[in-house]
């Protein structure tokens, strides 16, 4: 008997929230170079090993109103953010794409980004330990999905590494200083070799046009000057994200708008 479609809904949004859960240890762990599965969570001011009930993503936060149930200190609400962002990318590449194969081969590529994203927010880096080996196990995840070819994949990371390259090259040689790092290189390397060439380029174009509009709300607030550094992996991923589920409808609807 075939479930009823709110149950398969609700079973897809808890699975997100749980591996946003495993996320955010991900996030926490890999740049000091820690383990990602020993030892168990616990609080990092007090080391209260964190219960199993203490440990249910969202409702746990909601319940201990985001406090240590030992010590009390409080708990980022990050935490339960990256849980809802991960449920929420179950939900959308589900409504996508469907029980298919395509569909757990984006959320797991979603579900990098994330890690990517507040990483590089926190750090300003983006670990070689998750870009690199990335970068050719979403190439043989590509295979998996109809729409990007072997050479649109291949094409995908030469133009994606190969773009910002050259234009952090370009920056360098102008100016004498390092203006975009070799993580944001691989990163979108990484990001081609999934998404294609054409996924790369609707990535530089968002990414660059949200980044822009994002640093000038910054330095306005803030009141800062043009020198201001902000992390380009967080846009590069919202450009990613934005190509899988609105960017080749949006290509085809540009490419016709002036037929």
């Amino acid at each position: 008997m075939p479930l009823h479609p709110l149950i398969v809904l609700i079973f897809v949004f808890l699975f997100g929230l749980c591996i946003g859960s495993f996320l955010n240890v991900c996030i926490y762990r890999i740049p000091i170079s820690k383990s990602i599965v020993h030892p168990p969570s616990a609080c990092p001011r007090c080391g209260y090993e964190i219960s199993y009930y203490d440990n249910i993503p969202v409702f746990s936060y909601l319940l201990l109103r985001g406090r240590c149930r030992q010590c009390r200190v409080h708990i980022p609400v990050r935490y339960p953010l990256i849980e809802l962002l991960s449920g929420l990318a179950a939900l959308g590449v589900y409504y996508k794409f469907g029980f298919t194969l395509e569909a757990p081969v984006y959320f797991v590529f979603i579900a990098v980004l994330l890690v990517i994203t507040f990483i590089d927010i926190d750090y300003r880096i983006i670990p070689n330990i998750i870009s690199l080996p990335g970068i050719p196990v979403f190439f043989l995840a590509s295979f998996l999905t109809p729409t990007v070819t072997f050479t649109d994949s291949l094409l995908g990371i030469l133009a994606g590494g190969g773009s910002l390259f050259l234009v952090a090259w370009g920056y360098t040689l102008i100016t004498k200083k390092e203006g975009m790092g070799g993580g944001d290189i691989k990163l979108l390397a990484m990001i081609g070799a999934l998404l294609g060439w054409k996924g790369v380029f609707f990535t530089i174009f968002v990414s660059s046009a949200v980044g822009t509009l994002v640093g000038l709300g910054v330095m306005i607030y803030t009141r800062s000057n043009m020198k201001l550094a902000v992390p380009y992996g967080p846009f590069l991923s919202i450009g990613a994200v934005a190509y899988i589920f609105f960017g080749p409808a949006l290509i085809y609807w540009y490419l016709n708008l002036f037929r």
